[in-house]
């Protein structure tokens, strides 16, 4: 078939010539359908006619992919919820791609894209078939983008979980029906094999069976064998070598010496179908167990996909309606059922109940739920009911916030797998030299069997498990940990932790409750304790620091009714102020009292004093310049902060323990801790400098935090650790978010991290010891190709197995 019989854009035949033909750059072009000429003729005119030299002739591009009908429907807001990070002028949202093939589909996409007015940022997956794309919605509508993509041959759809684990099964189905292919040739090729060893390779019938071993292998190699001819092929057009280009060397030089054979009626020669087929099929069978392992171990993600509901009882008036969870919004009133899966994030608004929240927590036992409780979406409700008014749906539940950093944590790579990346083409290039190497040797002696001895080599020695060793490890750890409620944002924060040195507490929020109680009113002069503490509460009513939010709680509960101010100023780390009835009123400490040009008297530093030594935080009221009263502050340790800190200092860790407090209380609240490091008055932004001078000291530093004033030493540290509560899970400046508020799971995070590494290491150390005893067997060809083909993916399941016991790590510690 000549060029002028193949179609311009996609490389398929013509079946009916004349039909689709275009001037293309002053020549007439050929086209199997219409799709392709008007692609062929998009790409022209937008000026990427360099798409058509990225590839190559041998490259089939298939034609456009049918687009989805009614692009305008993506337009809604309603329906871009589901999928975009915002719902600002600027928005972010990941497209699955179908048609993309090669690094020039990448080119094209990108290209054509980002010279469009709108579009912010647009970035290819090849791996992923995904666009990542950032666009003013305000200059550009996401359906215009999708109809540019239709344009020049590819059809986009936003990117679901669900559509991705459906991709995911679609591939075991066909590595299950390759296998399947492979296996029947291979019964089949068994009674040819048997008929040739008993004796009718020398009989008048030889060279009939070696033509019915050709029929049988020949399609089992193209269609059993066809990805591993395809990657490796891919790879060496792209200049790399991948872990299948030996296996599809191995098959297809056996191939076509048996081909050779046969074809030539040869006396002497032997034909090796049954190993060809048998080896795929071994293979194949290592592959399937592989990707089915891999899954299990990677379960926790899919596991918390099937946690999130599909359907809703939503309320309207006296009636309740099951609808799909898309059409549930914010506000919305549901109702949930004993038994039944909380669908949303929202608060109780009747009823009562208790409701396990496992997956968020790791902890087995029912939270009892009533009116005004928070409940989060995935959790299991027991035996009561109760309706949740809606607070965040989908994509922003706390559950879809952990799958979404659980999918970044596996798909990023530490720092050592990158360097486990960089060894397998080099490590394929060992493989085939020393194939090479061994055929040349033993072709001295016999050609047959140089070519089975190579073949051995180019199997036993695939690198698969080297490449396992890594992100298996990392993607197992992530899941294990977000079971635990320890969510991993990055790879490299598992390889950083279990190297740290240190860790950094700040004592307010993390090591502490985080919640003041105001237990000491001292007015200094004739004013009562119920108007000092109206006056403070008046002047922090505006505020949104922890001592606001306790002393607007105590006048709360004294039903006191606040003053209106004017004027707010907020000083961080030390005090606001606002005028008040034509009075400035200051509420803070009393550096800052001081620093304003106010006194105090003796009588009330040794006050002060007294109940800093207590552990009682002392803020200071002032009116006018004039000191009149004091509020007494206690912040207690959480339950397991003593433990937490002991299990560390155990572990050979140095603690140290940040507070904008004064000494005294920082001394007095951390004294159960024992020997850890304290630094008291230290402002928000001076957090970071800390961590930096401890760093300069040759420390690896974990900081922990609450995640809210503490970013700047978080992103500063090795790792950053920020508490949060179980719905709020997307600390954007930590590496590593410990849910459910519970400082014990810093101790967990290091123990994950720490056996990550290890296993990783175990990993590494297996594979390349499995090379070194079989590749030396292979050379010296006592190791056939069908013994190698079984060999080889066992080392790839042993890394996986190994692998899979991360998950134990907890339940070893519980023990």
């Amino acid at each position: 078939m000549t060029v002028s019989d193949l179609c311009y854009h996609c490389g398929l035949p013509v079946e009916d010539a004349g039909s689709f033909t275009s001037t293309v750059a002053g020549q007439e072009r050929e086209f199997c359908c219409h799709g392709c000429q008007t692609v062929c003729e998009t790409i022209y005119s937008a000026g990427l006619e360099g798409f058509y030299s990225k590839t190559t002739r041998s490259d089939t591009l298939a034609p456009p992919p049918v687009v989805a009908k009614e692009l305008d429907a993506y337009d809604l807001d309603e329906v871009q919820s589901d999928y975009v990070d915002s719902m600002g002028p600027q928005r972010s949202i990941q497209l699955l791609i179908e048609g993309i093939h090669c690094a020039a589909c990448v080119w094209l996409i990108e290209k054509a894209l980002k010279r469009q007015p709108g579009i912010i940022d647009a970035e290819v997956n090849l791996t992923a078939k995904r666009l990542k794309l950032r666009w003013d919605n305000s200059q550009i509508r996401l359906s215009q983008v999708m109809q540019l993509l239709a344009d020049i041959g590819y059809a986009a759809v936003p990117f679901d979980p669900e559509t991705a684990e459906g991709a995911l099964a679609r591939r075991h189905r066909g590595l299950l029906y390759r296998m399947a292919f492979a296996g029947f040739a291979m019964m089949n090729m068994m009674w040819i094999s048997i008929a040739l060893y008993a004796g009718a390779d020398e009989g008048e019938f030889r060279q009939w069976f070696h033509w019915i071993g050709f029929i049988i292998a020949t399609p089992t190699l193209l269609y059993s064998g066809y990805p591993f001819i395809k990657n490796g092929l891919t790879g060496l057009k792209h200049r790399y070598l991948t872990m299948d280009l030996p296996i599809a060397i191995g098959a297809t030089s056996t191939y076509l010496y048996s081909t050779y054979v046969t074809f030539t009626a040869s006396v002497t020669g032997q034909v090796y179908f049954d190993t060809v087929v048998n080896f795929l099929f071994v293979i194949l069978v290592g592959r399937y167990l592989e990707a089915i392992s891999k899954r299990r171990a990677l379960s926790a993600t899919q596991r918390l996909l099937e946690l999130q509901p599909k359907l809703a009882n939503l309320v309207e008036g006296e009636e309740v309606r099951i609808v799909p969870i898309r059409h549930v919004r914010i506000g919305d009133v549901l109702l949930v059922k004993p038994g039944g899966s909380v669908p949303v994030d929202g608060v109780i608004v009747s009823g009562e109940s208790a409701v396990n929240e496992s997956m968020l927590t790791g902890e087995s036992l029912p939270v009892p739920k009533q009116a005004g409780d928070h409940v989060v979406a995935g959790s299991i409700n027991g035996e009561g009911a109760f309706r949740v008014r809606t607070e965040e749906v989908l994509r922003n539940t706390a559950l879809a916030k952990i799958v979404a950093l659980m999918d970044e944590a596996q798909a990023s790579k530490a720092p050592i797998q990158s360097l486990a990346d960089r060894i397998v083409p080099w490590f394929v290039l060992a493989t085939l030299t020393l194939a090479s190497i061994t055929f040349l040797y033993w072709w001295q002696f016999d050609f047959e069997t140089a070519l089975l001895a190579a073949t051995s080599v180019l199997v036993v020695t695939c690198p698969c498990a080297f490449g396992l060793a890594t992100p298996m490890s990392v993607a197992v750890a992530t899941g294990a940990g977000a079971a635990r409620g320890v969510l991993v944002k990055q790879g490299e924060a598992l390889e950083q932790l279990s190297r740290v040195n240190h860790v950094v507490f700040d004592k307010t929020g993390t090591l502490t409750e985080g919640r003041l109680r105001v237990t000491t009113i001292q007015p200094f002069s004739a004013m009562s304790e119920s108007e000092l503490l109206r006056l403070a509460a008046s002047v922090e009513q505006h505020s949104e620091h922890g001592v606001a939010a306790a002393i607007c709680e105590a006048a709360r509960e004294k039903q006191l009714r606040l003053h209106e101010n004017s004027g707010f100023v907020s000083t961080p780390g030390k005090g606001v102020t606002a005028r008040i009835e034509k009075q400035q009123v200051y509420v803070g400490t009393a550096v800052w009292l001081q620093s304003q040009g106010m006194t105090l008297s003796a009588a009330q530093v040794q006050q002060l004093a007294a109940m800093e030594k207590q552990g009682v935080s002392g803020v200071l009221v002032a009116i006018d310049g004039e000191i009149v009263g004091l509020l007494g502050l206690v912040d207690e340790l959480r339950k397991d902060a003593v433990d937490t800190v002991r299990s560390l200092l155990a572990a050979g860790l140095k603690v140290t323990v940040l507070s904008g407090d004064r000494q005294a209380v920082v001394e007095a609240v951390t004294a159960p801790l024992g020997d850890v490091s304290r630094q008291a008055e230290v402002l928000p932004q001076d957090k970071s400098a800390v961590i930096r001078q401890l760093q300069q000291q040759g420390d690896v530093v974990a900081m922990v935090g609450d995640g809210v004033n503490d970013a700047p030493a978080l992103i500063q540290a090795e790792v950053g650790m920020a508490m949060a509560s179980g719905t709020d899970v997307s600390v954007e400046s930590a590496d590593v978010v410990l849910s459910h508020q519970e400082l014990k799971k810093v101790v967990e995070a290091r123990l994950l991290a720490t056996r990550t590494l290890k296993t990783i290491r175990q990993n590494i150390v297996l594979s390349i010891s499995y090379n070194v005893i079989m590749v030396p067997l292979a050379m010296m060809a006592l190791v056939s190709p069908l013994v190698a083909a079984i060999t080889m993916p066992m080392s790839s399941l042993l890394v996986i197995a190994n692998a899979a016991r991360i998950g134990r790590v907890f339940r070893q510690r519980a023990g």
